[in-house]
């Protein structure tokens, strides 16, 4: 690793360290869950979820609310549901980030 400071390499480093904790995290919850399905699932690994769960997008209607692009999947949910969550909660979360964009949006018109 090139780094002109110690700091930058530790920063690296660091970063490093909590991005194999989070991927660690999932491939447990994930691991878990395929354990208890009757057949393995192929789409049960961290590349293949990440890549599944980055599907889920929001985007701006013409009424400049932000919703959902497209309805969450099955395979999306019992994804979701090997985390502990299911399709509510994104659906909560998209609402959420759509009031917090907005109250941004109406406060930078203001000034």
């Amino acid at each position: 690793m090139r780094s002109h400071t110690n700091e930058g390499v530790e920063g690296r480093i660091f970063t490093q360290f909590i991005a194999l904790i989070i991927r660690n995290k999932i491939y447990t919850a994930l691991h878990e869950k395929n354990e208890k399905l009757e057949s393995k699932q192929n789409y049960m690994t961290v590349p293949a979820v990440i890549k599944e769960l980055e599907k889920i997008e929001m985007t701006r209607q013409t009424d400049n609310v932000y919703r959902l692009d497209h309805a969450v999947t099955a395979k999306q949910k019992k994804i979701l549901k090997a985390f502990g969550m299911n399709e509510g909660n994104i659906t909560y979360r998209v609402g959420e980030i759509s009031n917090t964009l907005k109250k941004s949006n109406i406060q930078k018109e203001w000034r």
